[in-house]
């Protein structure tokens, strides 16, 4: 994004699924996708950390994207993947349903995001994209994954 108060950039975005709902988010922050499996659980973190992995040496935290949106818990089957994500030269994994697919989009697909009222928390969707048929919610995914806090509940946890 350029700025804070600006719409995300056009480009390829990587969509994905949570329940019924189709999300995206930035293809350049993705840096694999991965099956989910082998996740170790970090006692006394958040529900939504998950665990961490080790994926080629490194040691990645892993957040279950349903449980830090507010939504119900999903089932872990098959489908259920990882994306991993480099975020300013830190990597971490999302779990999602499942990916759909990547979807490009033009400055005039890319919506801002409506006034949802105070009961809706939107400070982690950037913008509305309109692909083709379907409706996708644009992730601010440097907001939503919160280093702070991640990085305090590994070191509590240690």
């Amino acid at each position: 994004m350029s700025t804070s108060d600006s719409l995300p950039d056009p480009g390829e975005y990587l969509s994905f699924t949570l329940g019924d709902e189709h999300y995206a988010l930035d293809i350049l922050k993705v840096q694999e996708i991965r099956g989910y499996d082998g996740v170790t659980r970090v006692p006394d973190t958040p529900a939504y950390i998950r665990g961490v992995v080790n994926l080629r040496g490194a040691i990645v935290p892993v957040l279950d994207l349903r449980m830090k949106l507010g939504l119900p818990d999903a089932r872990y089957d098959a489908f259920t993947v990882m994306i991993v994500l480099n975020l300013d030269g830190r990597s971490a994994g999302v779990v999602v349903d499942a990916v759909s697919d990547v979807v490009r989009l033009d400055a005039e697909q890319i919506r801002p995001t409506p006034e949802l009222g105070a009961a809706v928390d939107t400070r982690f969707i950037s913008a509305i994209g309109a692909a083709e048929e379907r409706m996708v919610i644009l992730l601010d995914i440097q907001s939503l994954i919160d280093w702070a806090d991640i990085e305090h509940d590994a070191m509590a946890a240690a």
